[in-house]
């Protein structure tokens, strides 16, 4: 996975800053998204797959994610969101990070290491499959509730 988000980590950590730019988190995972059409476009037939299952949940909503992607939402929170780059972003408790962790499919957040956030890359149409579990997994954390 490094290898594979070299320039969104590059981005991340030197340009972030940039995100407080009106529109500019957009503009760049719109660049994403073209970069995903002309070398990965199996991917986005996985992120239609992934958008159109999680839409079908009682509660749920998508809308665009504050810095790029497509955000998913049960009542009003987040359910987790999905970069343009395929890396999926979710929220989970401390204690079910550390089990999926040690699963080994998931990554610590290429940010928030230490929180209960996690990151999925999404390389292929199998991964999307994975890739609704963990959503399943964190709406039926925020259903509970």
């Amino acid at each position: 996975m490094k290898n594979k988000l070299a320039l969104f980590k590059f981005v991340i950590r030197y340009l972030g800053f940039l995100k407080a730019v009106p529109l500019l988190p957009y503009l760049f995972d719109s660049q994403l998204m073209l970069w995903t059409l002309f070398v990965r476009p199996q991917i986005l037939d996985a992120f239609d797959n992934i958008e159109s299952e999680v839409l079908r949940w009682q509660g749920t909503g998508k809308r665009l994610h504050k810095y790029g992607g497509m955000q998913f939402d049960f009542n009003g929170k987040e359910i987790g969101h999905i970069h343009s780059n395929g890396l999926l972003d979710i929220r989970f408790s401390r204690k079910i990070k550390k089990q999926l962790l040690a699963e080994g499919k998931v990554n610590r957040h290429h940010i928030f290491e230490k929180s209960g956030w996690i990151s999925f890359y999404i390389e292929n149409i199998s991964d999307a499959q994975y890739a609704k579990q963990l959503l399943r997994k964190a709406y039926e954390g925020l259903y509970a509730n």
